[in-house]
């Protein structure tokens, strides 16, 4: 059995501002760090085999921080980045909602490509789903920890589970530093084991 754990980066002073990040390169805050210090000997716990992060820094500090406990390497995959948000990239939603509310209103109802150069979710879903799935093809029956982001994390999950869009709509998105784990065999394919799942809160 394979299993992937795919994990959210620690908070970033974006994260407390309620800013958009998309795929603009922020920092993790000394909040994210302390996150990912906590998480980081649950997951070691877990004997992952091998640690793959997105390239932006919120994340791949995240997985540094899991690489330094367990003595793994850590690469990466620019494939697992958030997705991009175009023109909001670096705005609050307050702002956002002023400048342009149409495409926020939609945004916000659910439309998975309401403009403003959003990647859409379908593209997002298959941009990070197909990074997994080869993945989880070349390391067949291993515990693989994908650090990520929320937004791709779950659209990711969900294009490997082929759950439509109405579904993942459902489910709620991963806390800070907290994960999402899947497991695939021969049999029963791609199965959700756990969500949401991370250290208690440090605030």
């Amino acid at each position: 059995m394979t299993r992937l754990l795919l994990w959210r980066h620690g908070k970033t002073d974006s994260n407390a501002a309620d800013r958009v990040q998309g795929q603009a390169d922020t920092p993790l805050n000394d909040l994210g760090r302390a996150q990912a210090a906590a998480a980081a000997p649950l997951l070691a716990a877990m004997r992952p085999d091998m640690i793959v992060s997105s390239d932006l820094s919120r994340a791949l500090d995240t997985a540094r921080c899991l690489g330094g406990l367990t003595g793994l390497p850590v690469s990466t995959d620019p494939r697992l980045r958030e997705r991009y948000f175009g023109v909001w990239q670096g705005m609050t939603l307050a702002e956002i909602a002023v400048r342009h509310p149409v495409e926020f209103a939609a945004w916000r109802s659910g439309d998975p490509s309401p403009g403003c150069d959003l990647e859409s979710l379908d593209d997002l879903g298959k941009r990070v789903g197909v990074a997994l799935q080869e993945l989880a093809d070349a390391h067949p029956g291993a515990m693989i920890v994908v650090a990520t982001h929320g937004g791709a994390s779950r659209q990711g999950a969900g294009h490997l589970l082929g759950w439509p869009m109405e579904v993942l709509r459902g489910v709620r998105g991963l806390d800070n530093c907290h994960w999402t784990e899947l497991s695939h065999d021969s049999r029963r394919g791609w199965q959700l084991r756990a969500h949401n799942v991370g250290a208690p809160p440090l605030v």
